[in-house]
This record gives C-alpha cells, structure tokens and sequence, in this order.
C-alpha cells in the first residue's frame, strides 16, 4: 500500500484523483471549486469508478490527518496529448486515429456535449509545482475553459485534411459531459494555470499519432 509507504518514510504524496469524483455535470454548477461536493449516482453502471475515486481520496486524507503526512491530491480534469494509448476509449486518441483513416468521429450525445481539455504538458506541470509546495490540499488541474467537442472534432478534421464526417450517438455511461474546473485555488497558491492552445496541443498529438499510429494499433508503445 503505497499510504504504508509515505507513513514509513515520511515522503511527500501527490495523489492524483479525478474529476469524476464530483459526478455528472449539473446544470447549475458550471466551474467547480474543491469546495464542491458534487453529486455521484452510486446505481449507476459507472459508479465503482466514481466511488472509488472518493474512496481514494479519503484514505488519502484520513493518512494525512492521522498521521500528519505531507499529502497532497490534484483532481486531474479531462486531458490529451501524445502517447495516449489508441483503441482505448478516449475521445481524442479516437478522433484522431479516424480522421486519419477517414472514419467517422462519434460523439457520444449531442451538439452540446462540452468539456474541458488540458494538454499533458500542462497538467504535467502543475503535479510537479503541487509535489515541491508546502502545500498539503486538494486542487484542480485542469482547462477552465470550455470547449464544445464537436468543434473539437471539428478542428480535426480540419488539421488532418480528413473527409471524415461527425455523427451522433446515443450517451454512454463511460463518456459523459464534464464541468469545468474552477482553478483559481491553484493560480493563486502554485501560480499555475495552462498556456498550451488547443491547436498547439492537438497540431502536437496529431503529429506524434501519424508517427506511431502503425506500432500503437500493434500493442507497441514507442520511447
């Protein structure tokens, strides 16, 4: 047990949990700070997921109370960037491996399915200035800004001078819209927030897709 770990040396902890454990987007709640509770359906077909999210992050926070360890955790918001794995059921890996091939991109619900989208570099970043703080709280690492994602595919289309189409299907219980991170707690704690573009990144995740798309689909995942 890894909290077994960080109590017998004493270490620094940076656990990294997910959006998920605030639940399905709510209407009236649109930038979530750390303060809110969210609201997780534990019937639902994805909830061991989402319950165990929480469950991991109480631990966390029972160790570091009880034992005052230097824990901290980031709740990691949607992310993307190169050597995601491809046919794994991530919305941009799928997008792009489709493009490219000229398939269709799916979104799972309709034209208002939205979310936010952090490049890897970034989030990368902010896990490494949570780790060398003093500070021992939770905070969000994300994109504060929204995107709607079949302007998303869209764009990759686009980028790809692809002839693939969009098309909708029905929500699934695994992919379902997220709110977007309030992430003003870490702006003002760790000076943080993302400066990659989402052309930037996608131009950056498309490029490295191409390169390897061939030894990915294979099971090999390039150095």
């Amino acid at each position: 047990n890894i909290l077994e770990l960080v109590k017998k040396y004493q270490a620094k902890f940076v656990h990294a949990s997910s959006a998920v454990v605030y639940g399905p987007r709510q209407d009236e709640f649109t930038n979530l700070a750390e303060n809110y509770l969210g609201v997780v359906d534990f019937t639902s077909p994805r909830s061991s997921y989402d319950e165990g999210k929480r469950f991991a992050e109480t631990m966390c926070i029972n160790y570091r109370n009880f034992y005052k360890l230097p824990i901290k955790i980031a709740r990691v918001f949607r992310t993307y960037g190169p050597r995601m794995l491809l046919n794994d059921g991530q919305m941009i890996p799928d997008f792009i491996v489709n493009a490219l091939e000229n398939k269709d991109l799916v979104i799972y619900g309709n034209a208002n399915f939205s979310t936010s989208l952090a490049y890897i570099s970034d989030v990368i970043d902010g896990l490494v200035r949570l780790m060398d703080s003093s500070h021992e709280d939770i905070y969000n690492i994300g994109s504060d800004v929204e995107f709607k994602l079949e302007d998303v595919a869209k764009s990759i289309i686009k980028m790809t001078d692809s002839h693939s189409s969009i098309i909708f299907k029905d929500p699934l219980a695994f992919i379902t819209p997220l709110s977007v991170p309030d992430i003003s707690k870490i702006r003002n704690d760790l000076d943080w927030f993302p400066i990659t573009k989402l052309e930037e990144g996608l131009e950056k995740t498309i490029e490295y897709t191409k390169a390897n798309k061939i030894l990915i689909t294979n099971g090999h995942q390039p150095s």
